[in-house]
């Protein structure tokens, strides 16, 4: 069954994790894509060899795409790329910021021969700036952005535990390709999509900043605890199993008093009559807590929370995910067998997502230079 974007053309330049996320999800959608690679191939094909001898990372953002190699420093190869770039609706680089420019690539330059070509420029910092040409991987902007000052523990800062700066930047950049396809709807012209790590990931301090900006106080790093609500953590039970709980708002407050703790006069206790004053008496309230948690097992903690229909969840590992109900998977052919994915969290009603096999290194060479010559 076509896809949404299917019949659109996307030649991507890319490496690692932001602009492959973005092109993937074009892919997945219906549309064309052709994976640039430089002869080594794009550097995540290194990162392992877990999934069948492939990197993990690879196989993840690199299905239902064609894979090419070119050298741009060459002129001929150069020449070509610039001919599938006349014939294509979008194209996505992430060179570092000017490189682009040099070979002939610049959003300007290209639309000079297609008015409606959409690029998209992912970048760590952007193309200005004191930091426009610094490196910029995933770590670094965790860092630079204020992210692991708030992860972790109290003793020390942490790293989200996957790639969420390069996610941020493709999402956006994704969100910004659909935005211009749309208005090349109406006006038949192309636009600059500009996608950065930083941008992506200060975007989503937003909460935090704000705090330290009109607080007077940053989040403060709590492990599994809520910096700015209460309860909002992990307890755990009596049989060892710890249960995530999350309170939102008043009523869910005193529905857990009631139904969960048995104690409905806690609802109106001074140190805990308010979010603010949880947070505050976080420490006391946890003992109140972890009173009940600890004297009762897992499975009466969790008919006390549906009685009081208190949001929880399990503390669950990666094996955990892997057996869990909901998970929806789909299986993906890569180079060297197949390989059992978890399918895109994209749903559209109606529509049954064909998921395409993962490219060999230059599988698509032949066919691409014959289809494109000159």
């Amino acid at each position: 069954m076509p896809g949404p974007l299917d019949g659109l053309l996307a030649i991507s330049l890319e490496q690692a994790v932001a602009a492959p996320y973005l092109s993937c999800k074009l892919a997945d959608a219906g549309a064309r894509v052709i994976k640039i690679e430089r002869q080594e191939g794009d550097f995540a094909r290194s990162y392992d060899t877990v999934v069948h001898g492939e990197s993990a990372y690879f196989v993840w953002l690199n299905r239902g795409k064609e894979s090419v190699q070119l050298d741009i420093k060459d002129a001929d190869d150069l020449a070509l790329l610039k001919r599938m770039i006349q014939k294509a609706d979008i194209f996505i680089q992430n060179l570092s910021p000017g490189a682009a420019a040099r070979y002939g690539l610049s959003d300007e330059e290209l639309r000079t021969t297609n008015a409606g070509l959409i690029t998209v420029d992912i970048s760590g910092y952007g193309e200005e700036g004191p930091y426009a040409q610094m490196k910029a991987y995933d770590m670094l902007v965790q860092s630079e952005t204020g992210l692991a000052s708030i992860t972790g523990t109290p003793d020390s800062p942490g790293r989200v535990g996957v790639s969420v700066c390069d996610i941020a930047a493709g999402m956006h950049g994704l969100v910004g390709v659909l935005e211009a396809l749309y208005e090349r709807e109406r006006t038949g012209l192309g636009r600059s999509v500009k996608s950065t790590l930083f941008a992506g990931m200060a975007d989503w301090m937003s909460v935090p900043l704000l705090h330290y900006e009109y607080g007077g106080k940053a989040p403060s790093r709590v492990g599994l605890s809520h910096p700015s609500i209460a309860p909002y953590e992990a307890y755990e039970t009596k049989d060892g199993s710890p249960i995530v709980i999350s309170i939102q708002n008043q009523n869910e407050w005193r529905s857990l008093c009631k139904h969960a703790l048995k104690q409905e006069e806690l609802a109106n206790d001074p140190r805990f009559e308010t979010n603010e004053k949880r947070v505050t008496n976080r420490t006391e309230l946890n003992d109140e807590l972890n009173a009940v948690f600890g004297a009762h097992n897992r499975e009466e903690m969790t008919e006390r929370l549906r009685a009081g229909r208190i949001a929880y969840g399990s503390l669950n590992s990666v094996a955990d995910l892997s057996q869990h109900p909901q998970l929806e998977r789909c299986e993906v052919e890569t180079p060297n067998g197949t390989a059992n994915m978890i399918a895109s969290p994209i749903h559209i009603e109606g529509e049954k997502p064909d998921y395409l096999p993962v490219p060999a290194l230059g599988q698509h060479n032949e066919k691409i230079r014959d289809e494109f010559k000159d």
